[in-house]
Order: C-alpha cells, then structure tokens, then sequence
C-alpha cells in the first residue's frame, strides 16, 4: 500500500466522528494512459473536502460535484465509468483516450462506518492485511484477516469487488554512513516507510535525511521488533561484519522480501561462509543478495543507492507478478 491509503482511510474516520456525510471511491480498471493504478483510493465530504486521488486530478472535481449534488451514489455503492465517450474523455482531460471504472460508496456519520473504516485505518497502522468485500447489490460489506497481498477483483457479473489492503512497504537499513543516505532518500521519495538502525550513536545523530525513523540499536534486535514481515525490505550497508552479520543473522529467518548486503563479490563470499557457520541453512542464505544492487557499473554513493532501489524495485515487481499469476491458477 502507498502511504495515502493510510491518508485517505485517516481521514475518512476523522469526518464520520465529526458528522460529516463522506464519499469513498476505488479505481477498478484503466485503459489507456491512466497515471492512478487499480487499486487506489479517493475520499471526499460534503464541505468539498477531500483525500487522495483517481486520476491525478482529470476527474476528482467532476466526481465531487456529481456527489455533493446527490447525482450518484445517494442510497448505496455504485459502479460508475469515466471516459465512455470521445467528448467526456476530452472534457475532463483524461490522458490518451484513458478510461476509468470506479466503485462510488456514501459513508455516512454512522457508527457502522466508523467501525468500519476505523478497523481498516488500524489495520494499515499495525501492518496487517485485511481483504474487504463489499456486494454493490445490497451494499453488504465484510472484513477479514489475509496472509498477504491479493490483487483487487472486481467481479461485473455478481457486483462485487473485494480488495485486500495492506502495510506500506517498509525499508530497513543497517548502518548510517554515505551509502545509506541515498539510499534513504531514494527510498522515501519512492513512498517507502524507511527505518535506519546503527548502535553507533554519533553516526546515528549525524543521519540527516527528513521523515525516517532511527533507532540506536543492534540491528537483529531491532529487525526482530520491526522488520518481519513480508512488505519489507532489509538491506546491509555498513561494512563491518560485526554489525552486518548481526542483522543478517536476523534478517534471513524473517518474511521479508528482499534482503541485501554490500560489499565486493570476495567479501560476500567470505560472508556468506561466517554465516553457514552461525546456523544458517543453505535455503535461507540464497535469498541473500551480495554484492547488492542491480549490476550498473555503479561506484558512487548515489549510484550504488541507485542499483539498490533498483533490484529492490525488480524483486517487489517480479514477486507481485508471480502472486497475480498464483491467484488466477
């Protein structure tokens, strides 16, 4: 999830407890050059008010006064399409002849809703994943506990959509030298919950990259409490093994997606035998990539940040694409 579902869902409890009757809307599908992807999220209430985005800005206003006029939406969740004809494509800008398919819900100032969106926002807030269902035909709508993430469905024969929300994607960065500067930097303007842990105090408290949280501690007891889950990423950057292979140790019996150490291919093989001989398997060290980051010739801070990002970003991508395919088996 991107940090403005977090945003949006915060914000959409916040106007149910102050009485506001509110909107909550979900892109279904695209075509054509549409710069939101299915899946994301827009809120809005009835002061003009609002969170989020569908379109990048092509339909939020025309959506909002179709709302607030009580031209949709008004009794139970709809499902309304944008960009149907050349002329609505032109008036309200949307991209190279896009297209967008969304489901409208009412959220009123009800105890129900607040509930509901309420136990949605903490879910997000505590990392965990939640599949909400809802049936356009009578407005039923359910939550339940899921082990991952599923893509969104939108099912047009039976009206139904069920969409599966999710932790944002988390960073966590052993050590706080020049490398991991970049590398925090790169990964917050990609919307990454970035957390950067060295027991080096000084280090620590020269760390100047904005909105990151840091935490002075050993990395495996801070990776333990913090990184376990399959939404995030952990990756080495300091050098000395005596605080690599601590958060390695950690970082290989976790969940997470990608795990990376930095350093020369003889150093990673080097590595890679201490910590055969501190326990651990076979299976588990080949998820480690050393050295880390896509091969780019990369020497510099900033571009071995680049490399980083950028084999994170593939193994994320191609790891979601292996899931999509398992869900359709």
């Amino acid at each position: 999830m991107q940090a403005v579902d977090q945003e949006v869902l915060t914000a959409l409890t916040r106007w149910i407890s102050e009485g506001r009757q509110s909107w909550f809307a979900t892109v279904l599908a695209t075509w054509g050059s549409s710069p939101r992807p299915v899946g994301s999220v827009f809120a809005c209430n009835q002061d003009g008010q609002s969170v989020g985005s569908l379109s990048g800005g092509c339909i939020e206003d025309d959506l909002m006064e179709k709302l607030t006029a009580g031209e949709l939406a008004v009794d139970g969740p709809v499902f309304f399409e944008y960009g149907v004809t050349t002329e609505e494509t032109e008036r309200l800008g949307l991209p190279c002849g896009g297209q967008l398919d969304i489901v409208v819900e009412p959220v009123s100032a009800s105890a129900d809703n607040a509930e509901h969106f309420g136990a949605l926002a903490t879910a997000l807030h505590e990392r965990r994943w939640l599949r909400r269902q809802i049936d356009l035909t009578d407005g039923t709508r359910s939550l339940t506990d899921a082990p991952d993430h599923a893509p969104l469905r939108w099912h047009s024969d039976s009206q139904r959509l069920d969409h599966t929300y999710g932790p944002r994607y988390h960073l966590f960065v052993i050590g706080a030298g020049m490398v991991s500067t970049y590398v925090a930097e790169f990964a917050s303007m990609l919307d990454y919950q970035v957390t950067v842990c060295d027991p080096r105090e000084q280090l620590l408290d020269d760390f100047a990259v904005a909105a990151v949280d840091k935490v002075c501690d050993m990395p495996d007891d801070a990776i333990r409490a913090k990184a376990l889950d399959s939404a995030s990423a952990i990756v080495a950057l300091t050098h000395d093994p005596r605080i690599d292979d601590m958060g390695l140790l950690a970082a290989l019996k976790t969940d997470a997606f990608y795990i990376g150490a930095m350093g020369s291919s003889r150093t990673s093989a080097a590595r890679r035998e201490r910590l055969l001989a501190l326990g651990i398997t076979e299976a588990e060290l080949s998820r480690l990539h050393a050295p880390i980051g896509l091969p780019i010739g990369s020497k510099t801070p900033p571009e071995i940040a680049l490399a980083v990002l950028a084999e994170i970003t593939a193994v994320r991508k191609n790891a979601a694409i292996v899931s999509h395919e398992a869900a359709a088996v």
